[in-house]
């Protein structure tokens, strides 16, 4: 495929709405837990509800991460959007909080796991290729505008007509994805055959560093489910009358800094954002912790969207330098999995935290647990270094 040298093309922008509204159908669900409230769960029960379509996107992605290097990926993105598009309308009849609403989350979370990693990689085949971050940050600003505008709207129009029209909104944006998808040009498919004859990327490693590349994402995702699937929460409890707030001011400083230094760690290295970036995350934990008043939960909600739009543009890319540019899908579908097995994982963990100390104590927590692994990670993990676009195509 002859590569495209713009962002400001036909086929990236109508790829790019496609991803916004998959994402946008997803986001609105992050006010889900109040719904779930109406049936007096536990902490823990919410957290499992929300954390299952994570895990369920983790053991999904591998079977499809490597199909997108191999098969091409419309074809594997329009499948997963498809089965949300099927799912979706049984939400409607959610009458409690027991075994009905795991199973549709679980079956969310498989078409999330098998959609997203396809549309974000149609996403990055048609942008610069020699600014990989950087167009990284850029398809995620897209899935920030969503984060920031889906709970405004999902408070909205609950508040108007109900959790009804929050599900009816949903499968609207799901159609709008797949017709997005539908309407872009195929990437040609990669000229990668199944049974690849050079090295397996994972042997160019020693274990101890494979599994300290692979845990910071964990960790990474563990904490972002402590703010994603509880802050409403926490915000009613303080209290705060509207949590859609937060998550604007979350997401438009997660996007200034994309757009703005978005490229930073393509010039300056991997590591040398990963570790600044977390720190941010971290301490932003700490103050969430402290938040009385409603300005400094807006703030704490700005200096967090600064920290995740460092993090994710250098991490996810560190992983695909790690890889191999030429496992590009392959390595973009490990990361969001690992990612999701920290949102997963971290969702029932701190639902449980917060039943045992609180929300105050679950934010110290999770900020202190990233930092030190952060310490860990920038010590120990090796650094893939920059390297020359010409060294590593992209096809």
């Amino acid at each position: 495929m002859s590569r495209t040298e713009t962002y400001w093309n036909r086929n990236f922008w109508l790829a790019l709405l496609g991803f916004f509204s998959l994402f946008m159908s997803i986001s609105l669900f992050f006010i889900f837990p109040l719904f779930l409230k109406q049936f007096n769960p536990t902490e823990s029960r919410v957290g499992l509800i929300m954390g299952i379509h994570s895990l369920m996107a983790i053991f999904i992605r591998p079977f499809f991460g490597r199909l997108i290097d191999v098969r091409g990926r419309k074809e594997v993105s329009l499948s997963g959007i498809g089965l949300l598009l099927l799912v979706l309308p049984f939400f409607h009849l959610i009458r409690d909080a027991g075994l009905f609403p795991i199973a549709l989350r679980a079956l969310t979370g498989v078409g999330w796991g098998i959609s997203m990693t396809a549309t974000i990689t149609i996403c990055s085949d048609l942008a610069p290729v020699e600014k990989l971050a950087h167009s990284m940050g850029i398809v995620g600003v897209a899935g920030l505008v969503s984060s920031a505008l889906g709970p405004i709207l999902a408070e909205e129009l609950v508040r108007r007509y109900g959790f009804s029209s929050l599900f009816l909104a949903s499968s609207g944006f799901i159609v709008l994805a797949f017709l997005s998808i539908l309407a872009t040009k195929e990437t040609s498919r990669p000229a990668i055959p199944e049974k690849r004859s050079g090295p397996n990327p994972f042997r160019l490693l020693p274990f101890a560093s494979l599994i300290l590349v692979a845990s910071l994402p964990v960790f990474h995702g563990a904490v972002r489910s402590a703010v994603v699937y509880f802050i409403a929460l926490f915000g009613k409890s303080i209290p705060i009358e509207r949590v859609g707030p937060f998550f604007l001011t979350f997401s438009a400083a997660a996007i200034l800094t994309r757009v703005w230094i978005g490229d930073i760690s393509d010039r300056y290295g991997r590591k040398q954002v990963i570790f600044p970036a977390a720190l941010i995350i971290s301490l932003n934990c700490v103050l969430i912790s402290q938040v009385r008043s409603a300005w400094m939960f807006l703030l704490a909600g700005f200096i967090g969207g600064f920290g995740q739009g460092l993090i994710f543009p250098a991490l996810s890319t560190y992983i695909i330098d790690i890889l191999g540019r030429e496992n590009k899908g392959l390595a973009l579908s490990l990361y969001l999995s690992l990612f999701d097995v920290g949102m997963g994982l971290g969702s029932p963990l701190f639902g449980w935290v917060s039943d045992l100390f609180g929300y105050r104590t679950m934010y110290m927590i999770a900020g202190s647990t990233l930092l030190l692994f952060s310490i860990l990670f920038t010590v120990k993990a090796p650094a893939p270094g920059l390297f020359p676009v010409d060294q590593h195509k992209m096809t």
